[in-house]
């Protein structure tokens, strides 16, 4: 159990700096070609010799058995309870690609998708479309309107795009209209509560004028709808835990999460170079820097255990870079488990290192989901990560007389 009230009341302001570096999507389950993980069969040199001299284990993101987003797996990593601060991705992207948000806007993160002559799924990413693509098909789309409400799109990377209903009485309350899955048809916009019944009845009128629009695209001839929502209110991790943080990630969900809980959002590319470079410039002005990589993520959306192994193997060659700064905590971690062997998110515990002077290293023969279930933190909720770094950072007080 984490009592994160207890490490709010706690938590001092010092001079340490603590890294977190969320590797996404880094957890998988053995390739049925090679017996192993990703992380298991990627040549990582850099992250066995940390892992030897770390404290090492596996974390659950959300709870036992339950597959998390992207959004909750960061929260409690970030020190929140992500079953109170439940919170729609359409959010996170919207902030993410740099929109004010009002409390009555209805946001959701949007992809473009491929159906067939009936309306049938057969790609839920238009074959991941070039981002130049999106923002054509995006200044297609400001053509459909709505009657009372303005709609405001932004494109983001790829297949991506933001959506915001902005207009009196809206409610975010909605289910997706992404099935999740090809060969089905993507679903209705529908209303969770009588509040949110006109609101869904203008998302799919919306919908449907941009079916019309983009009828004679290909790949990208529709859209789905996921995460919609309204901003909600959440302490910043300055007022929460007296950090001063900042975020260095090139994808929109990530940089709007990051700016929910109050990081000031850094400049970056989307390389891990790009974000490394970031991270040597910004070290000296922030106590606490999170820093995403996205790619294993996609990589094991993909079904591609290569890539995924090739990612890692970049990551870890960036590894000295970020020790040579030497922050006094190093977490190097990911939201949730992404096994190529699935396609996507899964339930299984994320494999968990934190470095500093105050851990007590177990001399682990490497990092992999395997050695760190033998590591000397077991197995614990994500949203210990946080009371964890700022232990080590000497950030918390003592309890008690």
């Amino acid at each position: 159990m984490v009592n994160i009230e207890l490490v709010k009341k706690l938590s001092q302001k010092t001079e340490t700096k603590i890294v977190m570096v969320v590797v996404d999507g880094i957890g998988g389950l053995p390739n049925p070609d090679i017996g192993r993980t990703a992380l298991e069969a990627a040549n990582t040199p850099n992250l066995d010799n940390l892992a030897a001299i770390s404290s090492c284990g596996l974390v659950e993101p959300v709870a036992l058995g339950i597959t998390p987003g992207s959004g909750p797996s960061h929260l409690a990593l970030f020190g929140y309870d992500p079953l109170e601060y439940e919170i729609g991705r359409g959010i996170l992207e919207a902030l993410g690609v740099g929109l004010k948000l009002g409390p009555s806007d209805v946001a959701a993160r949007g992809n473009f998708c491929t159906v067939d002559e009936s309306g049938i799924i057969t790609d839920r990413r238009a074959g991941r479309i070039p981002t130049e693509k999106n923002r054509q098909l995006v200044e297609m789309l400001r053509s459909v309107t709505m009657e009372g409400v303005e709609v405001i799109l932004e494109p983001g990377k790829f297949h991506r795009f933001v959506v915001v209903f902005r207009g009196q009485g809206l409610s975010g309350d909605i289910e997706d209209t992404d099935p999740q899955h090809v060969g089905e048809r993507p679903k209705n916009a529908v209303a969770r509560s009588p509040e949110a019944s006109r609101t869904a009845d203008i998302v799919n009128k919306w919908i449907a004028g941009a079916r019309e629009v983009l009828k004679n695209e290909r790949p990208a001839n529709m859209v789905l709808l996921r995460g919609l929502a309204s901003l909600p209110e959440i302490p910043t991790m300055s007022q929460a835990f007296k950090l001063t943080p900042a975020a260095i990630a090139g994808y929109p969900m990530y940089r709007g999460l990051a700016s929910l809980v109050g990081m000031e959002i850094l400049e970056t590319g989307l390389t891990i170079q790009d974000e490394v470079n970031t991270l040597k410039t910004h070290f000296e002005d922030y106590d606490f820097l999170y820093v995403h990589v996205k790619e294993t993520d996609s990589c094991g959306e993909d079904g591609d255990c290569t890539g995924k192994v090739r990612v890692l193997e970049e990551f870890d060659s960036y590894v000295p870079e970020i020790l040579h700064l030497e922050p006094d905590v190093l977490i190097v971690t990911g939201d949730h488990s992404t096994p190529a062997v699935l396609k996507g998110h899964s339930w299984h515990p994320v494999p968990f290192l934190i470095h500093s002077r105050w851990v007590r290293p177990q001399g682990a023969p490497g990092f992999g989901e395997s050695m760190c279930a033998q590591g000397n933190l077991g197995v614990f909720p994500s949203l210990g990560a946080l009371p964890l770094a700022l232990a080590n950072a000497l950030k918390l007080g003592k309890f008690g007389a």
